[in-house]
């Protein structure tokens, strides 16, 4: 899987006969890119999705800003979800990784709570930590997946957690921002979400993601 074949905001438009509002002609694009979009400022994105079309806001206190809509002109086969991402928002993280992960968050675009989520169910936020199955560090990168990602020494925490977080963003781009499944393919791989159409029957992966997604729901109050 390349991160180049991925969207950096949520859903892949390739094959769909639908204009959309942000370069027609472009099927794959990044928030950067749209005019005058300016994610890079402080504040809150959202971005929400119902059967034919898809939208980020920027929020500023009550202040809410469209930031682009995309639109089919075929029912898309989507579920509805809300992807949140706050730059400003604080993780429940140890003190020594605070810095490390709130800067991976920003650099890729995802929410930290989501990434500390992440982490204290791999590994217990353990940057030596090693499963039996070979994956290491804090974010439990397996040494193909390190590699892939750039990450030359697994057991470095700041290293790990940048590659783990674009890991993150790369599935939540793939799996358009759907938490349940990019969680799935983040313990289970994205070729066994791909398989089984949503998230694998697997004891293990089911429970990864209701306890993932717990800890995040509730840091997100």
């Amino acid at each position: 899987m390349k991160i180049g074949n991925v969207i950096a905001v949520t859903l892949c438009l390739a094959g769909l006969t639908g204009a959309a509002t942000a370069g027609a002609d472009e099927r794959r694009f990044t928030a950067s890119s749209v005019p005058n979009a300016k994610m890079k400022k402080p504040g809150k994105v959202v971005i929400s999705n119902d059967s034919r079309s898809i939208t980020a806001h920027r929020f500023f206190g009550n202040i809410r800003e469209a930031l682009v809509t995309l639109r089919s002109t075929r029912v898309l086969g989507t579920r509805t979800f809300a992807a949140v991402y706050d730059s400003g928002s604080a993780a429940r993280v140890p003190k020594e990784l605070e810095s490390a992960i709130h800067d991976a968050a920003r650099a890729h675009g995802v929410d930290p709570r989501l990434v500390a989520a992440v982490a204290r169910r791999e590994s217990a936020f353990n940057p030596k930590a090693m499963s039996n199955k070979g994956a290491c560090g804090i974010m439990q990168l397996m040494p193909a997946t390190a590699q892939y990602l750039g990450v030359r020494n697994v057991f470095d925490p700041r290293e790990n957690i940048f590659g783990g977080t674009r890991y993150l963003r790369t599935l939540l781009d793939t799996f358009n921002g759907d938490i349940d499944l990019t969680l799935a393919a983040y313990n289970a791989g994205p070729g066994a979400v791909a398989k089984h159409r949503g998230v694998p029957p697997y004891r293990e992966t089911k429970a990864y993601v209701a306890a993932v997604r717990k800890t995040y729901e509730a840091s997100l109050r």
